[in-house]
């Protein structure tokens, strides 16, 4: 190998020791000037044998022969050409000098560190040891190879839906009850160190849009029972046969989620559900989304819908809905901020979503204004708000009022209520907080409480986002589709120049190309097509639902898009990154923030591609937060099985 150090291995001095000086004898007539200037020549020799070394002289051999036969004196030489060797002799000793001064001027300063500043070069030391410690380590585990791998064991078949960081039964031993036993610990030990196996008769998902109405049973975990007693509005479906179930509306005449979509935009003042991109909205939060009924149907509006719900064993809304190719991850209002940032959803809405609003003070509302950007709506379906119910029931009139008066106090606007179902928009201007009395409840967070982008942080008392540079009303943004191609003004707030944004997509529009062009053979092995040739249209795509674990700009979600794929992008912006979550959400993007040594808040086999360009280097490089083994297990868990997974290693490690 190369060695790391290069240096002076010896040095050769030519000649002998005594050839600092030139004799030039022209003949023997010059002898008695000679013998005149030998004392003086002596006496220099005595100043620069200790030097000679650092003077290393060009001139020809001294002990040569002459024209005339004779060996050349080293100490001779003519009285002008000495004169000249003296001024040099002078000057080389007064670099010498200066050198000497120089050595001497840094061994007092190096003497002269202050006890506290060796304290701070000893700790960088110090990492630098660690970092070389634990890049050695990636290395060695790297190297071990399928010897490596045959430490990994098969989990049971008790586990194959299993999520880290969620287990119920664990936390009510530990004390966790009122909803909270369903909230998200991860903890030392959380993570088992084990492969998530299938379901013994797991199907590959249909391919969209065939998929969106029809999954297969085995693929999921649910209860016949679940299945037939699901008559909610979101929760509707069917059964068809033994192996599949079907989403589609029951009843050929009339479409529950297509009339309660419609109901909502003339609520907000709307032709039909196709113009919420004129006023504004594209991407909603739908909480406790059912099993993604209202987000399918608004999808062929252009419009992108989050599902969150919380965890189940059984049943789960953000597993089936996922399986029909819908975005969707594990979330609750129950005791922690949700990992948005502030500002980050242009619609909330909960149809029967379980949530109870009026409870705790009123908390699960500050968080959901939160999220919501300014000029947002907040779309509320319950018993409760019928007001018919009132007059047989007051303590259900005392709930409602609660919430309509807390509404008031968060600066939310009541534009409409319609049998069960009720329109708030909340205030584009920030001068309405300090419009409201003195004292009311909830107050403005400080700087301090109002952090940008929380990750899991305590509920929070106050009200935030105010202090964002986010604030800008979704009417005053470009509408979809030139939402995503952010313009100068906007881009300053996050500190980019547009050309780092053109030079991001640019980049894997180039990414995107060769990633079909290898994965063409696997993906499109039933329907072939000749090089050159577009891609087949839907439903002959197998991928839909993309997890892209380092999305920086949400460069690849727009180059997925521009190429026309049929596909959405769950953007994760890692927390021990820059963090553009803000602006991925300001592009009309969906993601999220998250700490991938901690497994990601969904269900096994659940995403069809995983990308992680640069991932692997960003979270290794912090010293030993977690392996890469845990990495790649918990990637595993996220991937679909069977012939999806060979994806996985084309993507794993970027381009």
């Amino acid at each position: 190998p190369r060695p790391l150090h290069r240096g002076v291995s010896g040095i050769r001095v030519s000649g002998n020791s005594n050839d600092f000086w030139d004799a030039e004898v022209k003949d023997n007539t010059e002898k008695e000037d000679l013998d005149r200037n030998h004392s003086s020549s002596q006496s220099f020799l005595s100043l620069r044998s200790p030097f000679r070394f650092f003077f290393q002289d060009n001139s020809p051999p001294k002990y040569g022969v002459t024209e005339n036969g004779f060996t050349a004196d080293p100490f001779g030489g003519g009285t002008p050409r000495s004169r000249h060797r003296l001024t040099m002799l002078f000057l080389k000793l007064s670099l010498v000098v200066i050198v000497i001064l120089a050595l001497t001027g840094s061994f007092w300063w190096t003497i002269s560190i202050s006890t506290s500043s060796r304290g701070h070069i000893f700790r960088g030391y110090r990492r630098l040891q660690e970092q070389l410690v634990s890049d050695l380590w990636d290395i060695g585990e790297l190297s071990l190879g399928p010897s490596r791998l045959k430490e990994i064991e098969f989990c049971s078949e008790e586990f194959e839906n299993y999520i880290p960081c969620f287990n119920v039964s664990e936390n009510v031993a530990l004390g966790y009850s009122d909803g909270n036993e369903y909230d998200r610990l991860c903890g030392h030990g959380s993570r088992k160190s084990c492969l998530v196996l299938p379901p013994v008769n797991y199907k590959i998902p249909l391919r969209w849009p065939t998929g969106k109405e029809v999954i297969w049973v085995a693929n999921v975990k649910i209860t016949g029972q679940e299945v037939f007693s699901s008559g909610s509005l979101t929760k509707r479906m069917m059964m068809l046969e033994e192996d599949q179930i079907s989403f589609r509306s029951a009843s050929l005449m009339f479409d529950g989620v297509e009339d309660y979509s419609h109901q909502i935009a003339e609520m907000i003042g709307l032709r039909n559900e196709s113009n919420f991109i004129q006023a504004g909205v594209r991407t909603i939060l739908d909480i406790g989304c059912g099993y993604g009924s209202f987000g399918a149907h608004l999808f062929s509006k252009q419009l992108l819908t989050m599902c969150i719900a919380n965890y189940e064993s059984s049943g789960s809304q953000v597993q089936l809905t996922l399986e029909r190719g819908l975005p969707a991850m594990i979330g609750s209002f129950n005791s922690k901020q949700l990992p948005y940032p502030s500002l980050s959803f242009d619609m909330l809405h909960c149809a029967r979503c379980g949530v109870d609003w009026d409870k705790k003070d009123g908390i699960f509302l500050i968080e959901a204004d939160r999220v919501l950007k300014p000029g947002g709506y907040f779309v509320w379906t319950s018993p409760l708000t019928n007001v018919h119910t009132f007059l047989r029931d007051k303590e259900k009139q005392k709930r409602w009022n609660f919430v309509r008066d807390f509404a008031e106090n968060l600066c939310w606007e009541l534009i409409s209520q319609q049998d069960e179902t009720v329109v708030w928009k909340k205030t584009n201007k920030k001068s309405c907080y300090s419009s409201r009395k003195p004292g009311s409840f909830p107050p403005i967070c400080s700087k301090g409480q109002d952090v940008e982008s929380p990750y899991y942080r305590p509920l929070q008392n106050c009200i935030g986002g105010t202090n964002s540079r986010q604030w800008v009303p979704i009417e005053e943004r470009a509408t979809w589709p030139f939402r995503s191609n952010l313009n100068k003004n906007e881009l300053e707030l996050y500190g980019l120049h547009s050309e780092e944004l053109v030079v991001d997509t640019a980049n894997y529009k180039t990414a995107v190309r060769n990633y079909w062009s290898l994965l063409s053979p696997l993906i499109f092995s039933d329907h072939p097509k000749r090089p050159g040739d577009e891609d087949p249209s839907p439903p002959y795509n197998m991928f839909r639902n993309v997890l892209d674990m380092n999305a920086r700009y949400g460069g690849f979600n727009a180059a997925l898009l521009e190429a026309g794929k049929s596909v959405w992008v769950m953007n994760v912006v890692p927390t021990t990154g820059p963090n553009y979550l803000p602006l991925v959400l300001d592009r009309g993007y969906i993601g999220v923030f998250h700490n991938w040594c901690e497994a990601f808040p969904t269900y096994p086999r659940t995403y069809d591609m995983v990308h992680a360009d640069g991932l692997l280097s960003l979270e290794t490089s912090q010293y030993r937060r977690c392996t890469m083994l845990d990495l790649l297990t918990e990637i595993d868990r996220l991937l679909r099985p069977e012939v999806l997974n060979q994806s996985y290693q084309l993507f794993k490690s970027g381009h």
